[in-house]
């Protein structure tokens, strides 16, 4: 916990203390309920408590989390309302996820992998909606309102309604 609070005190200039990112940050909230109630889908099989729990972290965060989600260390969700992240969704580890973001389906009914897969150290801009299961690789950069529906290799940037792939420099 401690090396997670010092990460986002390192990517956030406002963050002022230990204590202020405790009390006031909704991301951070809502990825220790996430954990406490991932352990409780995941291992107790109580699927309906940890829905319930995490149904309950959405109304006092604006933050939506499946229980049945992967996410690695030391994901930063900044500012957070209106995040969405899909059942089947894999996040890596060091991320950041800025408000708006959606980690979705396309809506095709399919059985199994449906949201998709954030390899480690990726950016996801405000607004951003990342669609089906497609993997997006390390060291992304997704900017503002990007629509991304298709694979993205290591090491790009991807930008615009379209998802416009540009070469990192």
């Amino acid at each position: 916990m401690i090396k997670y609070i010092k990460t986002i005190k390192e990517k956030d200039p406002s963050a002022r203390s230990f204590l202020h990112i405790m009390l006031c940050y909704p991301g951070v909230k809502a990825i220790i309920w996430f954990r406490i109630a991932s352990f409780i889908y995941k291992v107790l099989k109580l699927k309906l408590v940890a829905l319930v729990i995490m149904y309950h972290v959405r109304k006092k965060t604006g933050i939506e989390i499946h229980p049945e989600a992967q996410i690695g260390k030391r994901l930063f969700i900044d500012h957070g309302m209106g995040v969405v992240i899909g059942q089947t969704t894999v996040i890596g580890d060091d991320c950041v996820i800025y408000h708006g973001v959606t980690l979705g389906a396309t809506g095709k009914p399919k059985l199994g992998k449906r949201h998709p897969t954030i390899g480690n150290n990726v950016m996801i801009g405000c607004g951003a909606k990342i669609l089906g299961d497609i993997t997006i690789g390390d060291n992304v950069l997704i900017g503002a309102n990007t629509v991304v529906v298709n694979n993205v290799e290591a090491n790009k940037t991807v930008i615009g309604d379209k998802g416009k792939i540009l070469r990192k420099e």
